[in-house]
């Protein structure tokens, strides 16, 4: 009986003895902002043996070690990345003028690659002409299908993309298809995996989970390959928000449908794509693809400059943040954005209220409902600040606004998978496309005006008569933002 008070004293040490050391190691690690690390602080410190084992799971961008090196030796044996796109496209006269320079520079500064010219596109009207698009290009493919998706599900738009990698793979086009091991689970452990795989598909998970009680040894298990890749021999590309599914999205229907942008794009662009896709495939797979990167690509037609920005755990942390914050600074008559997860880092909300302060006219869309109450809880927690800013705030009501869309005075677009919170900054892999045309440009405002036409405006005095307890819930869901 005289055990048990020294044991229960010798546990609470060393439970305090954790703490302290856990707080030490996030005072000390590098690239957190001080908001983080005093969130993560008062976790650990607040919330007994729960707050220590988040931490342990959640609280650092760990991919693991062997991740990394593994990728590290990958990169090292592809071409450079301002190579990627072949010398051909790279000696191509391109035409940017001087006041988004400076963007194309901030892009290079992420993985390497120079804007490129030549490049055509087209916006998909909807999620249905994306998947028959995609299928028609598989079944016109003539030597490859790369194909890389977050959630890919056994449903009519999966099972479509299922039968079309099947056809070409009948027919001698090499097919590599790669799904996160977490968002397509139900496709990985369904038939028609597998049946893929005795057609001559290759396949790969990413980021495979494993031992869920060992994972934690190996990585943060909710660190994912948030990508959306279809590269075609080469020469065509789609980038945006939409993953391989019915708009339905069954697995969370009632937020449904999900409404989603993709472009098609042909040219040197889909190089760059490639390049992404080979890293990640070359990491999961004992599989060198990179001389496909060295092949000469066809000859450049007329087309406007793009350039490919890719992130993720691997890459600097304040990466795509830099994207999006030099694009509002650079804004000088409209900024328009549509994002379904909004969790801002201090610099981004600043950016985007200093847009609407210097007369810019800035509109941000969200989803009325979102899937996320975290987030859904969060992103409301800015809205004052922003309304007072002059930011105008629409609320989309036709389903779940998953787009990811920025435009800038009607003629450049960043387009892709990163979302504007801390997920997609510091922890997802994802991949964007900024480009200069304004034609192009004006096709993606008009679905944004769309966007807009479904909407319902937010006002300061709709915020300002919210409870006091709606008011208290945000705003204490967006303290644990730098943790979520």
């Amino acid at each position: 009986m005289g055990q048990s008070p020294f044991l229960a004293t010798m546990f609470l040490a060393l439970h305090i003895l954790i703490q302290i050391a856990l707080a030490v190691r996030v005072l000390l690690r590098p690239h957190r902002e001080p908001a983080s690390r005093i969130a993560w602080v008062v976790v650990i410190m607040a919330i007994p043996v729960a707050g220590i084992i988040s931490y342990i799971l959640f609280g650092e961008a760990n991919i693991g070690r062997r991740r990394v090196e593994r990728m590290r030796k990958v990169l090292s044996h592809l071409p450079q990345a301002s190579e990627a796109a072949g010398a051909e496209a790279t000696n191509v006269q391109i035409h940017v003028p001087e006041g988004y320079a400076h963007l194309f520079e901030v892009g290079k500064s992420v993985n390497g690659f120079d804007p490129v010219g030549g490049n055509r596109a087209q916006l998909m009207q909807d999620t249905k002409e994306t998947i028959g698009s995609i299928v028609a290009d598989i079944d016109g493919a003539k030597d490859h299908v790369h194909l890389l998706f977050y959630i890919w599900l056994p449903d009519n738009n999966g099972r479509k993309m299922v039968e079309a990698l099947k056809r070409a793979a009948s027919r001698g086009v090499t097919c590599r298809a790669m799904a996160d091991s977490l968002g397509s689970r139900l496709m990985i452990k369904s038939k028609h995996w597998k049946d893929m795989g005795k057609a001559g598909v290759h396949l790969a998970r990413a980021l495979p989970i494993g031992n869920l009680l060992l994972r934690p040894l190996k990585g943060r298990v909710d660190l994912r390959n948030h990508r959306k890749i279809v590269v075609i021999d080469n020469h065509i590309t789609y980038c945006g928000s939409q993953n391989c599914a019915d708009p339905e999205f069954l697995v969370k229907a009632k937020y449904a449908p999900w409404v989603d942008a993709m472009m098609r794009f042909e040219g040197p662009i889909a190089r760059q794509i490639q390049y992404l896709f080979a890293s990640d495939w070359m990491t999961e797979v004992d599989e060198d693809i990179g001389y496909l990167l060295r092949q000469p690509i066809e000859p450049t037609q007329p087309g406007f400059p793009a350039q490919v920005i890719g992130t993720g755990p691997t890459v600097r942390y304040s990466a795509m943040p830099e994207m999006f914050t030099s694009l509002m600074y650079s804004a000088r008559r409209e900024l328009v954005i549509s994002t379904p997860y909004y969790v801002p880092d201090d610099p981004i909300q600043a950016a985007l209220c200093a847009s609407a302060r210097r007369g810019v006219d800035t509109t941000i869309i969200f989803p009325a409902r979102n899937d996320s109450w975290i987030v859904g809880a969060a992103s409301r927690s800015y809205y004052a600040d922003l309304l007072n800013a002059g930011v105008r705030i629409f609320e989309y009501e036709g389903g779940l606004l998953h787009t990811k869309s920025l435009t800038l005075d009607g003629e450049v677009t960043l387009i892709g998978s990163a979302n504007m919170d801390r997920r997609s900054f510091e922890l997802d892999y994802e991949n964007n496309i900024l480009f200069y045309d304004r034609t192009l440009t004006a096709h993606m405002r008009q679905r944004q005006d769309s966007y807009i036409a479904s909407s319902k405006p937010i006002t300061s005095e709709m915020v300002a008569g919210w409870t006091w307890g709606r008011r208290l819930w945000n705003n204490t869901i967006a303290i644990l933002g730098p943790v979520l």
